[in-house]
Parts: C-alpha cells; sequence; structure tokens
C-alpha cells in the first residue's frame, strides 16, 4: 500500500509522457513560428533575398519606427481598439443587465443577440461590405428613403473605417453581454434587496453592488477583447477591401499582411509584428498589474 503513494517531491514520470504531445504540437505550432519570426525580423529578408538572406541586426527594427505609416496606423489602431471595446462593454452590459431581468421570452432575446457572434466572422464582414456599398446596399437604400441621403462608404477614408467599425461592433457586443450576464447571475439577490431597504437608486445599486462585483469578470474579458480587436484582421481586411481606399483604412495587422504578402517586405513585416506583439504584452501586463485581477481572483 505504501509503495503506492508517491512521495512529496518524487517525480511521476508517466506525467510527462502524457503531456508530451500536447507539448510537442504546441511547439510546433507557437514556439517555432514565433522564434522563426524573431530571427526574420533580425533579416534582410525579402523577395530578392528570399533565400540567400543573411542577419542585419535591428536594422528592420529602425525602418518600423521611423516609418510615419506605423505611428499613423497604430493612431488608427488604437482608436479602432478603444471604441470597439467601449461600444462592446456598453452594449452587452446594458444589454446583460435587460436579459438578467423576469423577461417574457428571455431565452428567445439570448438566441437572436447572440447569433452575431455565433455566425462565421468572414460572412458577416462580406454581408455588411455589400450592405455598405453606395449603388445597391442597404444602408444607403433606407437612408435615402428616409433622409434623402446617400453616403459613400466603401470610398473614403473615414466612411470605410466607419463601415469596419460598425461592423465589428455587431460582432462584438455578444461576447461581452454573454460574460456581463454570467457576472450578474452569480451577484446574491439578497445585496439588492438591501440596498432598496437603503432606499438606493437604480444608478447606485449599479454603481456600488453590480459594478464592483462584475469587475473580477469582466476584466479578463476586456484584456481579451483589446487583443482580439487590435489584431483583427478579417473585419478590416474583407469590408474594406485590403485596406482601399488607396491604403488608407489599415489598422497594424492588416498592414502587416500586406507589407508582407503584396510587397514581400518579409524581414520588415516580421519586425512589424514584433513590435504589435511588444505593445499588446506590455499593456496586457501593465493592465493586469494595475487591475490587480490576479492577486483578487487567487487571493
Amino acid at each position: 500500500m505504501n509503495s503506492l503513494v508517491e512521495k512529496p517531491g518524487r517525480t511521476n514520470n508517466l506525467a510527462y509522457l502524457y503531456t508530451a504531445p500536447a507539448i510537442i504540437i504546441m511547439s510546433l505550432v507557437v514556439v517555432y513560428p514565433f522564434l522563426y519570426n524573431v530571427v526574420i525580423s533580425l533579416s534582410n529578408m525579402n523577395l530578392t533575398h528570399f533565400r540567400d538572406w543573411r542577419i542585419v541586426g535591428f536594422r528592420n527594427f529602425t525602418a518600423v519606427l521611423t516609418d510615419g505609416l506605423f505611428w499613423y496606423f497604430l493612431f488608427k489602431t488604437v482608436l479602432w481598439t478603444v471604441l470597439n471595446l467601449v461600444f462592446h462593454v456598453g452594449i452587452g452590459v446594458f444589454l446583460a443587465i435587460l436579459l438578467n431581468k423576469n423577461l417574457r421570452g428571455k431565452s428567445v432575446f439570448r438566441t437572436l443577440l447572440i447569433l452575431p457572434w455565433a455566425v462565421p466572422q468572414y460572412i458577416t464582414a462580406l454581408t455588411w461590405r455589400g450592405m455598405f456599398n453606395a449603388e445597391y446596399g442597404a444602408i444607403n437604400l433606407w437612408l435615402d428613403r428616409l433622409f434623402h441621403l446617400q453616403i459613400p462608404w466603401l470610398s473614403t477614408e473615414w466612411g470605410a473605417f466607419t463601415a469596419c467599425l460598425i461592423t465589428n461592433i455587431w460582432l462584438g457586443f455578444p461576447f461581452m453581454m454573454i460574460i456581463a450576464l454570467g457576472g450578474l447571475q452569480s451577484i446574491p439577490e439578497e445585496l439588492y434587496e438591501a440596498a432598496e431597504i437603503d432606499g438606493a437608486s437604480a444608478w447606485q445599486k449599479f454603481r456600488n453592488v453590480t459594478a464592483p462585483l462584475l469587475r473580477p469578470v469582466m476584466v479578463p474579458a476586456i484584456i481579451l477583447g483589446v487583443i482580439w480587436t487590435f489584431n483583427n484582421f478579417n473585419v478590416v481586411w474583407l469590408v474594406s477591401n485590403g485596406g482601399e481606399p488607396s491604403d488608407k483604412t489599415h489598422i497594424l495587422v492588416s498592414w502587416v499582411y500586406k507589407a508582407a504578402f503584396t510587397y514581400f517586405r518579409l524581414g520588415y513585416a516580421a519586425a512589424f509584428s514584433m513590435v504589435i506583439f511588444l505593445i499588446l504584452f506590455f499593456f496586457s501586463w501593465r493592465f493586469i498589474k494595475q487591475t490587480k485581477i490576479i492577486e483578487n481572483i487567487y487571493g
């Protein structure tokens, strides 16, 4: 009997055998591509030096950080991320509060509201692109019928940017809604009853009861939302037709794709992607440290 009990500190080699397939797969699909990207970012690989590339140090990083396009697309990416997150969280929490009440047909509304998130992203993006068409799109047809207004959505820089923004807001709010709804259902009803006895208004109950107890649930969701939105290639690329007009509707990740696979500036694009990685890494680290979410979850 005693021989079957593992002694403290003794290594169970069988555990490594069980986890080996997962470790190997993760190394092949995550670790190796990341390390290869680091090497390429330090090289002069491009269309003319595809096989005879060599290490050139931090030349690509210097080119990225001194390129005016980087700072312009960084501004648009930050604007894109902030606006999306504000609407995702705002609409999501608002709808979650409504769905948390005793409403008739609540399950039907919940199913309908989650549909934008359930439909494949590229199908939604292409559908919205058709709706934003200036000549036969549904949006301009309704605007013309109601307000005699025609907007050249996809032929101007900020029109295309707004079209991408509306599309991504439609796609993103259901995720925040589901997360917030799960958090709301875990809040004890007794806290709201005590707040009512104290004469608290609806806003005071939200500020002093709902918001603090939703915070541990929403902070990780917001971090994920920032990373997903910051790197949301599909919507920008498909709705704006590859950054049109004249490559002005790009965010950082879509410009990296075009630099790599249209202009074949592979070393430059690899360095660009590393800069994006570092931006998101330091943001996530700083945000987690600032909100102390890890300490709040694990004590």
